[in-house]
């Protein structure tokens, strides 16, 4: 956990190579993009194992080229010391909230992705991952603007 050093992030979703690499990547390219990014340490997971070591899905990754965001990472299982060295995790939906709040992290840390996003239509990011396309798609709008939202609420609490 940070202590007055950078902001620590884990971003959760059930196999880690789908929504939360997304998001770990929309969140870098737009801290990135606003010279902010040393103020940050962030990271992907998944509740699951079955992907570990194993890039994001081809199709995540495409639709992310296709919107100018560069995925760099590689799949991991969710650890006990996650919940200790991250300040904030965000969980794309609420079963994977539920199944880190039983596993034992803290529930002042862990939240919905989708609490920083201004649509009611959507609460959780839906799992593309045996949809078509367009699921794909939609998961990188749902994330650009609630990342974007998150950053803005963590750049006004230092202000």
């Amino acid at each position: 956990m940070s202590d007055g050093g950078p902001r620590s992030i884990l971003f959760v979703c059930m196999g880690n190579i789908c929504r939360s690499p997304m998001a770990e990547a929309m969140f870098r390219h737009q801290a990135v993009n606003r010279g902010v990014m040393e103020r940050f340490t962030i990271d992907s997971a998944g509740t699951g194992g079955w992907h570990e070591g194993s890039p994001p899905d081809e199709r995540m990754q495409e639709t992310a080229r296709r919107n100018g965001v560069a995925m760099d990472c590689s799949a991991r299982q969710v650890r006990p010391s996650d919940f200790t060295d991250f300040d904030l995790i965000l969980c794309m939906d609420r079963e994977n909230h539920g199944n880190l709040l039983r596993a034992g992290a803290p529930p002042e840390r862990v939240r919905l992705m989708l609490d920083f996003h201004h649509d009611d239509d959507h609460r959780e990011v839906p799992d593309p991952y045996y949809g078509e396309h367009d699921g794909f798609q939609l998961v990188f709008e749902l994330l650009e603007s609630s990342t974007s939202n998150l950053l803005d609420s963590l750049l006004s609490e230092e202000s």
